[in-house]
């Protein structure tokens, strides 16, 4: 989670946008990243999150391009953590019951899925952000609207496995690409 949210300010800060740096968030320090709410929600539930790294999209050049980017950079460092996970496991080749190929198999499985469910578009994942990119701007303020409630939608629909076969479908993406980029 530490690597995603520093994607996203590092990204911010190369077009234009020095929020995350001036805080210093550009850190790989996890304390700097900890949401106390979003850690006990791991434990108590086995879904978390990090303090998001706060960006000023309209300090963003291009903007609809930046906001695209900055969205996609926090996806894109959780598919490179899950392609280097597999890409180590196979060429290390470590037995199956070794404590390596744990840490690789778990390491590979928890970046494809964030990637996956940050790719959902519903604000305030990161798939509503790349959403917003490439929509009108009617879509884009329907978005903007939703995104006080987003989170507790987005509860309810993972509560009533609504979300289950989005993220299913995602997740099958992301492992047909990186299955055939790994031979």
């Amino acid at each position: 989670m530490v690597l995603h949210e520093v994607a996203h300010g590092w990204v911010a800060s190369r077009l234009g946008d020095q929020t995350a740096r001036s805080l210093g968030r550009l850190s790989l320090k996890p304390w700097r990243h900890l949401s106390v709410v979003g850690t006990l929600m791991l434990f108590v539930v086995g879904f978390g999150w990090a303090k998001p790294v706060p960006v000023d999209f309209s300090r963003l050049r291009p903007l609809r391009g930046g906001l695209v980017l900055v969205a996609s950079a926090g996806i894109a460092a959780n598919l490179a953590v899950a392609f280097l996970s597999l890409l180590l496991y196979r060429w290390l080749q470590p037995s199956p019951d070794g404590g390596v190929s744990v840490v690789l198999h778990v390491l590979f499985q928890v970046n494809v899925v964030l990637a996956s469910f940050n790719l959902v578009p519903i604000p305030p994942l990161d798939g509503s952000k790349i959403l917003m990119g490439f929509a009108s701007r009617r879509a884009q303020l329907l978005l903007l609207r939703l995104e006080p409630y987003g989170f507790l939608v987005i509860l309810a629909l993972l509560y009533f496995k609504v979300l289950d076969p989005v993220i299913a479908a995602f997740r099958w993406a992301i492992l047909a690409v990186l299955g055939w980029a790994v031979p």
